[in-house]
């Protein structure tokens, strides 16, 4: 049951390339992670430079390898059409259950969750998990309905919100490179976080650290539609990743000079509201967290927008139950309604189950997103390892890309790992074998079904 060949046009050029990738990866993890990241270090802001390398280098060769796969296929489906083409249509199907009920849902509702947390900073509203949790929900509701009412509303307010978004990084990192002002009081009610030796506890920072980074992956599905993408690709998915990189580190290094490392540890997302106020003044804070905010929905608004195509891509492949209903298209809107509202009942379940991880700490500070974001790295590796093997068969020539990007690929994978299991060592085990269950119910329903 595979995708009828068309002819692709190749209407891209390097440059947009390069900007997808930049707009897609620059999200709204670097503005709720960066503390998470902080903390993890113990607040050694030079660990976490460390961290944000790390990152940088694992989606680089990541990247790379995968447009070995996508210069060489016509499937849809990104990442599952790789699965597809050269692995299997099942495996295919495994991957693509684990993404439409598992990995696209939680980073969503986390998302939506985040828009909400901005929400009552920037309202003055009753800071609660339940009141977060509503508005996120609101939010979420909202960009659903949206994005399949009208198409053209989704796109715009997704431009318009990635150009938004760089203005406060890039701006705090200007700001700090000539701050010398000291740093603020630490809030009364606030109980004081300082600095401290964390030992390999680090290492726990590259879970949140995947987040920052995650979305690359959805800039290979362009690579048939770019000019002289084997020569093109490699290069913006190179350049990309480090622009991203520098992006973050000016960011982060410009929040730990203006307010310092104790202060981002103590109040955390709120640290924003502090720079806010020490850079533009007595309305600064407000803005700032406008800024923030507006930035994050984009990201709700992108992923919202993936999220209700993915059950209609994976029907038209066979590989969901009720296929032949969420496959129908609505003419006008060029979208299948079921898959929307399927993408939509599946976040809501996901958001009460964010809500309880939240709400019992069983997360201990993280959220369901970064386990579900070490998966699919997991699950990237499986095709790092295609690569080589496409090597070892002299389908590809060059030394550097079937051997070296996929072996650090897949070292970078294995890091991500461990990151996760330092960051949730009792819960992580026990989430990823869910994922994996996940993956052989897909597998297991595509080999009956086909």
């Amino acid at each position: 049951m595979g995708d009828k060949k068309i002819e692709i046009k190749q209407h891209y050029g390097l440059l947009t390339a390069l900007s997808m990738i930049v707009g897609i990866c620059v999200g709204s993890g670097i503005f709720f992670k960066s503390d998470d990241i902080l903390a993890y270090t113990g607040g050694d802001a030079l660990l976490g430079v460390l961290v944000f390398c790390i990152g940088a280098l694992c989606v680089i060769f990541g990247s790379i390898t995968l447009t070995e796969l996508a210069s060489r296929t016509e499937k849809t489906g990104g990442v599952v059409g790789y699965f597809e083409d050269f692995i299997s249509p099942a495996a295919a199907s495994a991957f693509g259950w684990f993404q439409v009920w598992v990995y696209f849902p939680t980073i969503t509702v986390v998302v939506a969750w985040v828009a909400g947390i901005y929400t009552t900073m920037l309202f003055d509203l009753p800071s609660t998990l339940e009141t977060q949790v509503g508005i996120g929900l609101i939010y979420l509701t909202f960009l659903f309905g949206m994005n399949y009412v009208s198409l053209k509303a989704g796109g715009r307010f997704q431009n318009l919100t990635t150009f938004i978004k760089l203005i406060p990084l890039i701006g705090i990192g200007l700001v700090g490179l000539f701050w010398s002002a000291p740093n603020p009081e630490i809030p009364n009610e606030v109980a004081v976080i300082g600095t401290s030796s964390v030992g390999l506890g680090w290492l726990a920072a590259l879970a949140p650290m995947a987040f920052s980074f995650e979305g690359w992956v959805i800039s290979t599905t362009i690579t048939p539609e770019v000019k002289n993408a084997k020569r093109n690709m490699p290069i913006a998915l190179t350049i990309g990743p480090l622009i991203v990189l520098v992006v973050y580190l000016a960011y982060f290094l410009g929040t730990v000079s203006i307010v310092g490392e104790e202060y981002i540890l103590s109040t955390g997302d709120a640290a924003i509201s502090q720079i806010g106020t020490a850079i533009l003044g007595a309305n600064g804070e407000s803005i700032m967290l406008t800024f923030v905010l507006i930035a994050v929905l984009g990201v709700v608004n992108g992923l919202t927008l993936g999220y209700i195509r993915l059950p209609q891509a994976l029907a038209t492949k066979n590989m969901i139950p009720m296929s032949d209903r969420i496959k129908v298209m609505d003419a006008k809107r060029e979208l299948s309604p079921a898959s929307t509202i399927f993408a939509f009942v599946v976040s809501l379940v996901w958001m009460g189950l964010h809500y309880i991880s939240q709400k019992t700490s069983l997360l201990s500070g993280g959220d369901i997103s970064e386990i579900a974001i070490v998966f699919s790295y997991l699950a990237y590796a499986v095709l790092y390892l295609k690569v080589i093997q496409l090597k070892r068969e002299g389908v590809i020539k060059n030394v550097f890309l079937g051997y070296v990007a996929p072996v650090l690929g897949t070292l970078g994978s294995l890091v991500i790992l461990v990151g996760g299991i330092f960051s949730n060592p009792t819960f992580v085990p026990f989430f990823l074998i869910f994922s994996l269950l996940v993956c052989i119910a897909g597998f297991v329903y595509y080999q009956k079904k086909n």
